[in-house]
């Protein structure tokens, strides 16, 4: 049986990766692991928490197709191993993906036929008033860091339509709850699944 996918969009600070992590630690899915060019930071391990590639081995998996999606961020370039992602689907495993919304475009209108069949994806819309407060909250950025990440977070939430489903924020607790719901009924849908 297939599983599913479930792309994970949302500005910094909705809590789309805590709700994946989650998932993971739970059993429900399995997180999918990026690649990237940045070093590791902290305790953070090599395919653990991301694959740590130079950039020139990044070049060269872009080079040779082997991305479902990438993209260059704050100077790194980040991308997701489209075969390793398949190998998990066709062996059964949900996955999700914490995935900004041009690498959500870019999975969305993907031709692999596993990816196709077992997508499905998921703004989390925090209204940008309690944005602000949550990114204040963490104490971590600085004012320019905050100003720019609710810039960003206006231009994306602007996107939130372009998701098959939205779940708008509240309590951590709530948001889990629905993200639960959402990932149990995916397994629940009608189609073939090979």
């Amino acid at each position: 049986m297939l599983g599913s996918l479930l792309i994970v969009s949302g500005a910094s600070g909705s809590g789309k990766s805590t709700l994946c992590r989650r998932a993971e630690a739970e059993g429900l899915a399995s997180y999918s692991i990026s690649c990237t060019t940045r070093a590791p930071r902290g305790t953070e391990k090599n395919g653990v928490d991301y694959f740590f590639l130079t950039p020139a081995e990044f070049d060269a998996r872009v080079k040779g197709g082997e991305f479902l999606e990438y993209a260059c961020v704050h100077g790194n370039s980040y991308g997701t191993l489209r075969e390793e992602v398949v190998r998990l689907l066709e062996n059964g495993k949900n996955v999700v993906m914490d995935i900004d919304v041009q690498g959500a475009a870019s999975i969305r209108a993907c031709e692999h036929p596993t990816i196709r069949r077992a997508f499905a994806d998921v703004f989390i819309h925090v209204p940008i008033e309690v944005l602000e407060a949550r990114l204040r909250g963490r104490s971590t950025d600085s004012e320019e860091t905050i100003q720019l990440r609710l810039r960003n977070a206006q231009t994306e939430n602007a996107r939130r339509g372009e998701y098959r489903y939205i779940l708008t924020s509240g309590t951590r607790k709530e948001d889990y709850a629905r993200f639960k719901a959402l990932l149990v009924s995916l397994g629940l849908r009608t189609e073939i699944r090979e």
